[in-house]
């Protein structure tokens, strides 16, 4: 005999079977096709959703969006070169992957926060991170190298994935945070004095951290709550050596639907589409409808970090077949077919990019190496005695090595 449940228990169907039915209606049944508005000719295409997003973006707005991708693509070879050198411990580069980073940066407002991986240089940018700041942790002279209550732009995260879940979890704060606002201050909510005030979370991961628990767990999490917040997956093929059809056996946007929230694949080297498709997508999180999941689907041209070797596990014909897509020439192709910029715009961009590499490779230079008791100053807020010992047993250490050359060169001098 069966377990009779009270009807209460199935209390909320109507709601999960709308919020479904709302799913479905973003990603189609069977998935809808990727989202792409300018195609690798350069040639603007038509969406019937997302197209209206894209025609609010003027020449000037076009215009920055190449100054910004072509910036940080000169600032990633820079950084390759400064590591090379011997500047920097590591690097991140993210050649290949500008669309997807400035397209979805610029379509954030100030309010938002975003939650970056560590490979989100050109996200940065936007946000208006000193770049040359950025490089001090990949220097190992900070812990991070920026002020995120400044930019609203949060420290990179080094933990595959952890960064899923404080998204979330901020977006959880940030929907509390209003709705007692607009409780102490009935009537305000919805009037013109807070109109685009409301703020959303964007979280960035790959496609490898896609298999970790802790992207479930957000996604989980930010459905039941209906948390504001804005998946953005840079599905670049590669999580190191193990390539996207190992993750996933289907389009990883479709995983949304598990949750009960929209998901979108977008052409990760269309700036164009990726910017319509973020702006919806926040614009929806903003307005208390929940979460979405977009995919960008885009290429890593170079290596995982300058420690990694790619030509150990793929082919040179891949990687010839994705830079026939890159996102800089087909912007570049839209905007001199229509008119929209000339030689002396690209020259005038090609001449920033050097002047920002220069600043960069100058302050990298510069920087200096802390004093390691600063690490000893700032594990806790106040001093702590287990610290204190440590630091104690630091400085009877070093003191032994004190002197340790003076021999060595009055040695020498005694030789002559």
């Amino acid at each position: 005999m069966g377990t009779h449940l009270p009807s209460t228990e199935f209390d909320g169907t109507a709601e999960d079977d709308q919020r479904e039915a709302d799913a479905e209606a973003v990603m189609g049944q069977p998935p809808a096709e990727m989202v792409q508005l300018l195609g690798p000719d350069g040639k603007l295409g038509f969406d019937p959703v997302f197209t209206e997003y894209a025609e609010k973006l003027t020449p000037e707005a076009l215009r920055g969006l190449y100054s910004d991708m072509a910036a940080i693509r000169r600032f990633d070879v820079e950084a390759t070169a400064l590591q090379r050198q011997g500047q920097l411990a590591l690097w991140v580069p993210l050649t290949g992957q500008e669309a997807a980073q400035i397209g979805s940066g610029r379509a954030s407002q100030p309010q938002d926060y975003i939650f970056p991986t560590y490979r989100e240089h050109g996200v940065a940018l936007t946000r208006n991170v000193d770049l040359a700041e950025l490089l001090r942790q990949f220097r190992g002279v900070s812990n991070g190298g920026w002020n995120p209550q400044e930019t609203n732009f949060h420290l990179y995260t080094l933990v595959l994935a952890a960064q899923t879940l404080h998204a979330v979890g901020y977006a959880m704060g940030i929907q509390r945070d209003q709705k007692l606002s607009a409780a102490e201050k009935p009537g305000q909510g919805q009037g013109k004095e807070s109109a685009g005030k409301e703020a959303a979370v964007i979280a960035y991961f790959g496609d490898g951290a896609s298999s970790e628990g802790d992207v479930h767990e957000s996604m989980v999490f930010a459905s039941s709550y209906n948390a504001p917040v804005v998946f953005f997956c840079q599905n670049n093929h590669w999580a190191i050596s193990v390539p996207t059809n190992v993750q996933t056996r289907v389009p990883l946007s479709n995983r949304a639907k598990g949750y009960g929230f929209p998901g979108i694949r977008v052409d990760g080297n269309d700036v164009i589409a990726v910017h319509a498709v973020t702006e919806w997508a926040l614009e929806h999180a903003r307005q208390g409808k929940g979460p979405v999941l977009i995919e960008a689907f885009t290429y890593r041209v170079g290596a995982h970090t300058t420690a990694d070797d790619p030509t150990k596990y793929r082919r040179s014909a891949e990687e010839d077949a994705w830079r026939a897509k890159d996102p800089l020439l087909r912007l570049e192709k839209y905007l001199r077919s229509e008119g929209l910029a000339d030689d002396a715009f690209f020259a005038k961009v090609k001449s920033d990019g050097d002047e920002l590499a220069a600043y960069v490779r100058r302050t990298t230079h510069d920087l200096e190496t802390p004093d390691i008791r600063s690490a000893f100053a700032n594990t806790y807020a106040e001093a702590h005695p287990l610290v204190a010992e440590e630091l104690a047993w630091f400085e009877e250490y070093t003191a032994g090595f004190a002197g340790a050359e003076e021999p060595a060169g009055q040695a020498a001098k005694a030789g002559h």
